[in-house]
């Protein structure tokens, strides 16, 4: 590993503690160069699976590009961070007991259904952009659709 501020390659662990549940592993570093310290997060690789596309392509699974839509859901909030990854964790291990590849329909519908339990208006922000409404018509009827359930 490199220093992110001098890119030498001599860092040396003053703090390792569990986080995510023991999911992951968060240290403290310090480059004995420069004495910058920097933090690390060390998760087990999740994405080892791929996810069909609606057009039958197939592409790797991105975390973070998952976490980045759903916090876009999210925006202005309050949902903590915390939150967002645990939820995140809990789907991965799901999505992982399914097999090599998960269908990103189910990926969609999965977080959908733990954004209706986290927050309301970031689950129809998500189901907007997710479900790809081409009217207001149909956004109206999904938004009926979910106050009746609730």
């Amino acid at each position: 590993m490199l220093c992110p501020q001098c890119k030498h390659d001599n860092i040396k662990v003053l703090e390792s503690r569990d986080t995510d549940n023991g999911i992951a592993v968060r240290r403290r570093r310090e480059c004995e160069k420069c004495g910058y310290r920097f933090t690390t997060f060390e998760r087990i690789e999740s994405g080892n699976f791929l996810v069909i596309k609606k057009d039958e392509t197939r592409e790797p699974y991105d975390r973070e590009k998952l976490k980045r839509s759903i916090w876009i859901s999210c925006g202005k909030r309050p949902v903590s961070q915390s939150l967002i990854d645990e939820t995140i964790n809990e789907l991965e291990q799901k999505w992982q007991s399914e097999g090599k590849e998960i269908a990103s329909a189910m990926i969609g519908n999965d977080v959908m259904d733990k954004l209706k339990n986290i927050d309301e208006i970031a689950y129809i922000r998500f189901a907007s952009v997710y479900r790809n409404f081409k009217d207001l018509e149909t956004f109206k009827n999904e938004l009926i659709s979910f106050l009746h359930q609730s």
